[in-house]
């Protein structure tokens, strides 16, 4: 059992690229090929779980302005300068008009839901992306 356990540090001492010559030669001494399907599935099921933590951590989203009934474009675009203060009355108006279209982006997660709630109350739809 000894013998294993000196075999088995001996290979955790080696680097990737001695690892992989050491496969290619016992592929060649043995006679047999590594299971590429198994190597396929391992390489999908990581990057599976790799992109499922970047979606839970977004941490900056846009604002976008999907539609406004033509009743409440008056108050959307009073809160359009609301959330976003630099805009002028014609730059809100235009980007109020030219739905879907964003006014905010790369936005914190609290300063996008609070703007979303605000235009929401005013009467527009709005995703956030």
């Amino acid at each position: 059992m000894s013998d294993i356990a000196t075999i088995v540090d001996q290979l955790s001492k080696l680097t990737v690229v001695e690892a992989a010559d050491l496969v290619k030669k016992l592929e060649t001494a043995w006679g047999v090929t590594a299971a590429a399907p198994v190597a396929a599935v391992a390489v999908a099921g990581g990057g599976a779980a790799a992109a499922a933590p970047a979606a839970e951590a977004q941490t900056t989203f846009d604002v976008i302005v999907v539609s406004v009934p033509a009743d409440k474009k008056i108050s959307v675009i009073k809160v359009v300068r609301e959330v976003k203060p630099g805009l002028g009355l014609a730059e809100a108006k235009a980007l109020v008009e030219g739905a879907p279209k964003p006014v905010l982006e790369g936005a914190n997660k609290a300063d996008s839901e609070a703007a979303k709630k605000k235009l929401e109350e005013a009467g527009a739809k709005v995703e956030l992306k």
